[in-house]
């Protein structure tokens, strides 16, 4: 998973399929996000893998992309080929994608998963702060993604350990020079243009859904892009209200 993009890639994958991996980036030190979870996502007889983070004992954030009949989240990993005692592995009872979400145009690509239990929280596991409502990162904050998606846009490879990279978050600009082009869904309301095309830092396949961290705060979700950043976030912020309605709504 040392490559050189970190983007998200739903538009270039088949529909449904996931998107995003990190590209640029290095081995992330064991256990020091204890708010990753790596998704394990059943689509009929097609197994695909997400990332998401912790927000809540029992609620994880991740895009709507990464849907599927049945998803096992796994919770504590470091290398998801091993059964390491860190990790916790909960089903999820109810996906709560977004009622607007469009797979075409991208939009409002952001889901709960209410987990079937209480995940345990210790020096593995842990929930990750979400920003403010409407809350903006400014244009050269440098924050960082993670997860366990490709490493490389010319080849399959996918890391068993989790890797991440540190990349800039772009002007709206960025996205939208060329309307025409891959960002001509970019909507600067609801999502973030990150990664700088000269650094050549990205997520890649298998990384969407995972948390873009500025800070120590969720301001993004890996949801997509082209092969070569910047790379499109799910603005985290603008969806604060719908995220505290929908998890206030299923807790008592």
């Amino acid at each position: 998973m040392l490559i050189l993009i970190l983007l998200p890639v739903a538009f270039l994958l088949p529909p449904g399929a996931g998107a995003g991996e990190i590209i640029g980036g290095w081995e992330a030190q064991p256990h020091s996000r204890p708010y990753m979870a790596s998704l394990k996502i059943q689509r009929g007889n097609k197994s695909v893998r997400c990332g998401g983070f912790l927000v809540s004992e029992n609620f994880v954030l991740t895009a709507a992309h990464c849907n599927g009949d049945k998803i096992i989240v796994v919770l504590g990993a470091h290398d998801i080929t091993n059964e390491e005692r860190s990790q916790q592995v909960i089903t999820v009872s109810r996906a709560y994608p977004h009622q607007d979400y469009d797979k075409e145009s991208h939009n409002n690509d952001i889901m709960l998963l209410e987990l079937a239990e209480r995940a345990k929280l210790n020096r593995w596991v842990g929930t990750i702060a979400l920003p403010c409502a409407n809350e903006r990162v400014k244009p050269g904050a440098v924050c960082s993604v993670a997860g366990w998606g490709g490493t490389s846009t010319e080849c399959e490879s996918t890391p068993a350990r989790l890797q991440e990279v540190d990349v800039v978050v772009m002007q709206d600009a960025a996205c939208l020079r060329n309307p025409n082009g891959p960002y001509h869904n970019y909507n600067s309301s609801s999502m973030m243009c990150v990664g700088d095309p000269k650094m050549g830092k990205d997520s890649w396949k298998g990384d969407s859904g995972g948390p873009l961290v500025c800070g120590k705060t969720a301001q993004g979700v890996v949801s997509w892009g082209p092969p070569t950043p910047p790379g499109v976030y799910v603005k985290v912020s603008t969806f604060i209200p719908w995220i505290r309605a929908t998890m206030r709504k299923l807790q008592p």
